[in-house]
């Protein structure tokens, strides 16, 4: 008790200090993110790429400033008052001390969010999907199959293969000009399969959500599945830019990097947020740092950027044991965690299937030949089986393709916004026993509801009336069991119930933003306070708070269990929960792409060999 005593003392002491120094707002340091504040301290030689946000008009200035350095140089421009640059770490204080820059930001490395290891896909079946004829063989269910409806897949890449055939590439490693659809890492391929996979090569036994959705696919990661948060942004900005003329709905992003800063100032973050705005659906990975890789205890607050976008659908990951029952589907390892790092957002959204999923190979890609063992065949037809929340948003998109379609066929007129589409998702979920919302959301997703639901809703009805057309049970049959919905939703600083769902509320418009304060039942989670008594107690009565709430960084201390102590004693430092009682280990942890978790995938170098 006396250290956590001591630990308040220095917080506020330090708080107090801190105030002090933030009294002058013209700070260099006050305008980089925690990755920037981190590489002061490197050698002031080394090179770093960066964000440059400007005052309006101020660019052209600021831009011939860097390049004027001699050390330094401009890339894309991004927005009017946002560019990217190369610097050396020993300039960033000349830059940033400028009046005309607003902020400075890491251009991070953004990686897909696959874990990639293997088994069985009963994707369909377990979404309610499935109807099974009288000879015991199987049929899709509903009608829809998100016929004309644009996924822009930012990733990397897509290969056309019999099953994916509608596609438009245009590639952001060389500067986005239009080529030919290809994939050399072989994650977008995947991602794509489980949207959209007609199943014909696999006799319809790895089907996607949304067959007949047309793919334009924007390609952002490199041949080892890793690219700039720069490239990313102009992919989205691009998607924005002509979303009327390809005809995009939604956009995919299974892919992500640490939080370094608060929301409203990341620039991934406001590229989807103006996205959203546009009225495009932006479905987003969680991240895969839900837990100990060694040890599997979970942890909380790892969602990652642009998962931590207020309007996006941040999507975590089920396993559903391979079974259409969902009484036996469980959160993975790992799934990330919510709060967001520094607003401390509830996330993720919902969840959905991403262990073990079965979907489409690109053959010439890094993963076909690094990991013969993921590989599983039909026939001579190859396949690739990958985990992740990756994966989870995938399953998601296919999803909101599909209702998009059910929504157009029955109501042409208005489409549905992107919040009414994260409501229905939310809505219509069925939450998991066992598991609090910072680990589940909503609860895991059910296609069959949502699509349904899509179906009903008049996007046209006068706001604060019913706007579903035709009646909607809130149950969905899946597995031989009649599932309940959830029936709530997390929005702003209230909860909504029932049948709320079932008016038009004005929450549902466009560029309404989901606010930064959440209410579930009777408990809540407010700026820095903090209470909750859910079923599994997650946090303690208190939040201890240093100068700053950081985000993770590499190398960080980490301490996980139904509480996390995150980085280190000092007056970075922040704790949730009470110190007591919590009696684990310190472990670290490393920003990444968790490859080969559990080594369920062997490296090609690997095979014949045994390992531990």
């Amino acid at each position: 008790m006396k250290s956590v005593f001591r630990l308040l003392t220095i917080c506020v002491v330090l708080a107090g200090l801190t105030f002090a120094s933030l009294h002058d707002r013209t700070s260099w340091k006050v305008k980089i993110d925690k990755a920037l504040a981190d590489a002061t301290m490197s050698s002031p030689t080394s090179r770093v790429r960066v964000l440059i946000r400007t005052r309006h008009g101020a660019a052209a200035t600021v831009q011939a400033r860097v390049n004027a350095l001699g050390t330094g140089h401009t890339f894309s421009t991004l927005s009017p008052d946002l560019f990217s640059a190369d610097l050396m770490v020993a300039k960033l204080r000349t830059i940033a001390s400028s009046h005309d820059v607003v902020r400075v930001s890491l251009d991070a490395l953004v990686r897909s969010s696959d874990t990639k290891f293997l088994s069985a896909n009963v994707l369909l079946g377990t979404e309610g999907l499935l109807a099974q004829r009288p000879d015991g063989t199987y049929v899709r269910a509903v009608p829809y199959t998100g016929k004309d409806i644009g996924v822009a897949l930012i990733d990397s890449g897509l290969t056309p293969n019999g099953e994916l055939n509608d596609v438009t590439l245009y590639d952001f490693t060389q500067g986005g000009k239009k080529v030919g659809p290809y994939d050399d890492y072989g994650h977008g391929t995947h991602v794509s399969g489980l949207i959209g996979s007609g199943g014909d090569m696999s006799k319809s036994q790895y089907a996607g959500l949304a067959p007949e959705c047309k793919y334009i696919a924007l390609k952002v990661l490199d041949r080892n599945g890793n690219g700039y948060t720069s490239d990313v942004i102009a992919a989205i900005n691009f998607a924005v830019a002509n979303r009327s003329q390809l005809r995009i709905d939604v956009i995919n992003l299974s892919l992500g990097h640490p939080i370094y800063e608060p929301a409203a100032s990341d620039p991934l973050v406001q590229a989807v947020e103006r996205a959203v705005g546009a009225g495009i659906a932006v479905v987003v990975s969680a991240g895969n740092f839900g837990g100990d890789v060694t040890t599997h205890v979970p942890g909380y607050a790892g969602i990652t950027s642009p998962g931590n976008a207020p309007d996006a659908i941040t999507v975590g990951a089920v396993d559903t044991q391979q079974t259409n029952d969902r009484g036996d589907d469980q959160i993975p390892w790992y799934s990330s965690r919510g709060p967001t790092w520094y607003d401390a957002f509830q996330k993720p959204d919902v969840v959905a299937p991403g262990s073990h999923m079965v979907s489409d190979a690109s053959v010439k890609s890094t993963l076909y030949a690094a990991y013969p063992g993921g590989l599983f065949f039909v026939g001579d037809k190859p396949f690739l089986r990958l985990s992740g929340t990756s994966m989870s948003a995938g399953v998601v998109t296919g999803i909101v393709a599909t209702m998009l379609h059910a929504n157009r066929v029955n109501h042409p007129h208005a489409p549905l916004t992107p919040n009414a589409v994260k409501a229905i998702l939310q809505y219509s979920a069925i939450p998991l026993s066992d598991y609090d919302v910072l680990t589940q959301g909503a609860g895991a997703v059910n296609a069959a509801g949502a699509i349904a639901l899509a179906a009903a809703i008049d996007p046209q009805a006068p706001v604060g009336s019913s706007w579903l057309t035709t009646a909607v049970d809130p149950w969905t049959a899946i597995g031989g069991q009649t599932l309940m919905w959830g029936q709530r939703l997390i929005w702003g600083d209230r909860v909504i119930w029932g049948n709320q769902m079932l008016t038009n509320d004005p929450a549902f418009g466009l560029r309404v933003i989901w606010g930064n304060r959440v209410i579930w039942g009777n408990r809540v989670i407010w700026g820095n306070s903090t209470v909750w008594d859910g079923n599994q107690v997650v946090w303690g009565d208190r939040v201890i708070w240093g100068n700053a709430l950081i985000g993770e960084s590499l190398g960080q201390r980490v301490i996980w269990g139904d509480r996390v102590i995150w980085g280190d004693v000092s007056a970075d430092r922040v704790v949730w929960g009470n110190l007591q009682g919590l009696n684990v280990s310190p472990t670290t942890v490393s920003w990444g792409n968790v490859e080969r978790a559990n080594l369920d995938l062997t490296p090609a170098a690997m095979l014949g060999k045994s390992s531990k």
